[in-house]
């Protein structure tokens, strides 16, 4: 369990499309990963995106997402460390 924050949104929107939300604004079911690509490959092993997002999610979204997720991940850390701490 980690704060919403410290984790990054895929997202199926109401037409169907499923890809990375990095605003948590995006309208649609969303399913939320440690921002790492070792959390990616397990969601994708044990296809938990399948039951998340309670619609298949076929092999070449799961592999444009793991390239997505890869691009987005230096981006994400960078700004979560420059978030202050609400503690």
């Amino acid at each position: 369990m980690m704060p919403k924050k410290e984790l990054i949104r895929i997202v199926r929107t109401p037409d169907g499309e499923v890809g990375i939300d990095l605003t948590g604004k995006k309208a649609g079911r969303g399913a939320y990963l440690c921002g790492k690509v070792s959390c990616f490959k397990l969601a994708k092993k044990s296809k938990a995106l399948d039951r998340a997002l309670k619609q298949p999610v076929g092999e070449p979204i799961y592999d444009q997402l793991e390239n997505e997720f890869i691009a987005v991940e230096d981006q994400f850390i960078a700004a979560k460390e420059l978030t202050p701490d609400d503690e």
